[in-house]
């Protein structure tokens, strides 16, 4: 089975309230069978993207671009639960493995910009690479390793997630191949930075949104097939997969605070889905039971359960003494508490003070560096970002070599998008199928924000979580090139000919543009030469500086 599902729900009909049957076949389109096979391509196209990911993520044996500032941070937090000040730059590898975890810290508690999440992970990144039999601490291998699995799950949580969203096995592995092939993905997956902790936890969140929706669906046709009345159906018990994704989305607000746009985007998304279920069983006025079994328990599992999450995120600072601002409300609370308590809230008025500091250094950051961008010039890879570059490498055959790490998307992904989402809007439109909408609000969230702030420094890293939806949107617009399959009496052999010639065009060209750019992605060796012609533009070096 491979596209099916992406006709047949656009093209059925609500179904009459007295007929489970098709309430069952519109809620639940047949899932590609065996299921076990969808797993297994699942497995083999994450252990792909690690291959990818693992040969040669030791490269530079240096800490390079913002590594200086979250691996640092890893660290301080590892050994004093708070960031803490490092010592002055030049930090390499060499001089951290040789000084010892705590003698690269002086000072006390540091201003840091960003919440702990992300850190934490690095910090647990590097505990788990010491494990390994050929481990060690303290190494561009072990401040990177939580970067890659992190990109490996994202991967394999992508491949899922299309599955289940286009019921088809090849569609589903055709969104992780893409991913583990786009090089703005495979750069920040190899490097101790925010972004892929950050789309990790976004992508996870939404996969059980979408789980949930299922499940929801679900539970409505058994209601329906045991005879239930479904115009009076309220209560529809637990909903554990929302509430696994309010934890996602805590965890992704306390990697970044960004992510604060997709948790209201797809907290709407969610109780709008619980809307038009109700609405299709045939509840008149769902409105009531909508708000008080649906909307309300949304809000609490995954708004008020993220912030508890995020909240625990800080628990290094909070139950530490020595944190930047963790003093600053001692002695504030009210003499009648007593010190059990007057001891957190001080704490939380203190936490409360940090977060209108950092806010405040958001507000007032600028920036003149040289590969800043605008959210416009994400989409079509205007600006990519330069995080290593070395004039004066070895391992040429005649001589010198240049090596670098342009974080760049690959192109072919991204300006595909653009058609893709143009499809998805016309799609959406004409018949509202929720897949679209989906992910062209994913899309929205991860991007739109962005443009309301003109005069802050912005990075084309920035759109990192917006690319698993730009990867659904060109799976989804692949599906419905192909058509329907052969079990569906709309197939058509010569549209699904035409389809698999674009398929495989697409995939074919994904593929050459990946490993074109690979060695510019990968501090490979290349003569200074070759190395200019794979980065086609000058702006693609230079940054801003090209264009002056």
């Amino acid at each position: 089975m491979t596209t099916t599902a992406l006709s047949s729900e656009v093209e059925s009909t609500p179904p009459a309230p007295s007929h489970p049957s098709s309430l069952r076949n519109r809620f639940l389109p047949t899932d590609p069978t065996p299921a076990w096979i969808a797993w297994l391509g699942a497995v083999l196209v994450a252990a792909f993207a690690g291959a990818l990911r693992f040969v040669g993520f030791g490269q530079p044996e240096r800490i390079y671009f913002d590594e200086t500032y979250y691996a640092k941070d890893a660290y301080g937090l590892l050994g004093y639960g708070y960031e803490h000040e490092t010592v002055e730059e030049p930090v390499d590898a060499d001089s951290l493995l040789q000084s010892g975890e705590t003698a690269i810290f002086t000072g006390g508690g540091d201003f840091i910009v960003h919440p702990p999440v992300g850190k934490w992970m690095i910090a647990l990144g590097d505990r788990l690479w010491a494990l390994l039999p050929f481990g060690e601490s303290m190494t561009p291998e072990a401040w990177r390793f939580a970067a890659v699995l992190a990109g490996i799950a994202s991967v394999l949580i992508l491949v899922r997630v299309a599955t289940r969203m286009t019921r088809s096995v090849l569609l589903g592995c055709t969104a992780g191949v893409i991913l583990a092939l786009d090089g703005l993905h495979f750069t920040l997956s190899r490097v101790a930075m925010l972004d892929i902790f950050l789309t990790l936890w976004v992508l996870a969140g939404f996969a059980c949104l979408v789980i949930d929706r299922d499940r929801t669906r679900e539970r409505l046709a058994r209601l329906a097939e045991a005879g239930a009345d479904m115009a009076a159906v309220g209560w529809l018990g637990m909903r554990w997969w929302r509430l696994a994704a309010g934890l996602c989305f805590g965890l992704a607000v306390g990697t970044k605070w960004s992510a604060l746009f997709f948790v209201a985007a797809f907290g709407l998304l969610t109780v709008a889905w619980d809307y038009g279920a109700r609405s299709s069983v045939g509840q008149k006025t769902p409105a009531l039971r909508w708000l008080g079994f649906d909307a309300i328990p949304a809000f609490v599992q995954t708004v008020v359960v993220g912030a508890f999450v995020y909240l625990a995120s800080w628990s290094g600072w909070l139950f530490t003494r020595g944190g930047y601002n963790r003093d600053f409300a001692d002695g504030t609370a009210p003499d009648f508490l007593p010190g059990f308590l007057a001891a957190p809230l001080e704490a939380l008025m203190s936490l409360w003070n940090y977060h209108t500091r950092i806010m405040g250094f958001h507000d007032d950051l600028s920036s003149d560096h040289t590969y800043i961008s605008q959210p416009w010039e994400w989409i079509i890879m205007r600006m990519p970002v330069m995080f290593h570059y070395n004039g004066e490498a070895v391992g040429c055959p005649g001589g010198d070599c240049v090596t670098s790490i342009v974080s760049i998307g690959t192109p072919v992904v991204w300006w595909l998008s653009i058609i893709a989402l143009t499809v998805l809007v016309g799609w959406w439109v004409t018949f509202r199928d929720w897949r679209a909408g989906a992910v062209l609000l994913g899309v929205a969230a991860g991007w739109l924000p962005w443009f309301a702030f003109p005069d802050r420094p912005m990075f084309l890293f920035y759109a990192l979580p917006m690319l698993p939806f730009l990867v659904l949107a060109i799976v989804l617009m692949l599906g419905l090139v192909m058509g329907a399959g052969e079990e569906s009496p709309r197939f058509s052999p010569y549209l699904r000919a035409l389809g698999g010639i674009v398929f495989g065009v697409v995939m074919l060209l994904i593929i050459a543009h990946f490993a074109y750019l690979y060695p510019v992605l990968a501090a490979y060796p290349l003569d200074k030469e070759v190395w200019d012609e794979r980065l086609w533009f000058r702006v693609w070096i230079y940054g801003r500086d090209a264009l002056t």
